[in-house]
């Protein structure tokens, strides 16, 4: 098992290496094995979905780099349980295509194996992905 410490370490390190736009440095923080859901329903928001295989979430999180631009985090709360964390962070986001850059709380709810993120469920405003991706021109 995973301990606290070590699972905080490597969740800083994974949230950098997104916000820094690294997705290959965002991509050793998960295990082979690893699956991706961002919450919601696919019907209402095109990016809800779950990504299943490291090759398949690196592709995924490529993409999310591409498209949506994410700075100052600040992280809320972190609680831990056993090999299990929950995240509550705060972003400043932009979608690449858009001028305008939104402040929204997301929540991650990671699980650890081997040391490695195995799982990751994001729960995002939903709204404001719908609203920022109809509005914005395509990122060239």
């Amino acid at each position: 098992m995973t301990g606290s410490g070590d699972m905080r370490k490597l969740i800083v390190q994974a949230y950098k290496a997104r916000d820094e736009g690294h997705a290959d440095e965002l991509m050793s923080a998960f295990h082979a094995d690893a699956v991706f859901r961002l919450a919601g329903d696919k019907k209402v928001v095109a990016v809800a979905d779950t990504i299943e295989g490291h090759g398949n979430i690196r592709g995924a999180m490529r993409g999310f780099i591409e498209k949506f631009e994410f700075r100052g985090r600040e992280i809320i709360s972190m609680i831990f349980d056993g090999d299990r964390a929950a995240v509550h962070s705060r972003i400043n986001v932009r979608h690449r295509g858009d001028p305008e850059a939104y402040t929204t709380d997301i929540l991650d709810l990671f699980t650890f194996r081997d040391g490695k993120i195995v799982e990751l469920v994001e729960f995002a405003d939903t709204a404001l992905i719908n609203r920022m991706t109809a509005s914005a021109p395509p990122v060239a």
